[in-house]
């Protein structure tokens, strides 16, 4: 049986990627450790016109390897797949997000989510991009209007969680 997995976004694909960015005094070890399993709902609030995420329902594994799937659940009472991609502790993870049943399903078929932690100084750069895969003739919505509401929108929950990994007291050995 083969188990490869197919890429929802190959190197032919048309995308449109958002990334933001933010510093913290943490090291990329202990910001990772932090971000990469925290508790969506307590990051994800409603910034207009997009909702925040209510609860997480049905996460098959823990979120430290590839392969491990979920539903968020947002205020609005739309959902998504989660699956996790790629994990590579201490620096980075990705994972796709698809079965929206948003207004995201009417314009992806679905988005890669990529994090990676980056020394910088005694702290670290953490760098959040989103890649989606525009449904045919959906690409200007995503990259035109879209696309700076949706960067405000990972701003806020970037920072949000931020102020977690720093309400930590930053670094920790």
């Amino acid at each position: 049986m083969n188990t490869t997995r197919v890429p929802l976004i190959t190197r032919t694909d048309k995308t449109v990627p958002v990334t933001v960015f933010a510093r913290t005094t943490a090291t990329p070890d202990r910001a990772f450790e932090i971000i990469a399993p925290i508790d969506l709902t307590t990051v994800f609030n409603p910034v207009f016109p997009f909702p925040g995420i209510a609860e997480v329902r049905g996460q098959s594994e823990t979120w430290d390897h590839p392969g491990p799937s979920r539903t968020p659940r947002f205020d609005d009472g739309s959902q998504a797949t989660e699956s996790l991609t790629e994990y590579v502790d201490g620096q980075s993870f990705a994972y796709e997000l698809t079965d929206y049943t948003n207004i995201l399903g009417r314009l992806a078929s679905g988005v890669r989510g990529e994090w990676s932690f980056c020394p910088d100084g005694t702290g670290c750069t953490i760098r959040w991009t989103y890649e989606f895969r525009p449904l045919p003739g959906r690409r200007l919505i995503l990259a035109g209007p879209f696309r700076p509401l949706w960067a405000r929108y990972m701003q806020v929950a970037l920072n949000a969680m931020v102020d977690v990994v720093e309400s930590t007291g930053g670094t920790r050995n």
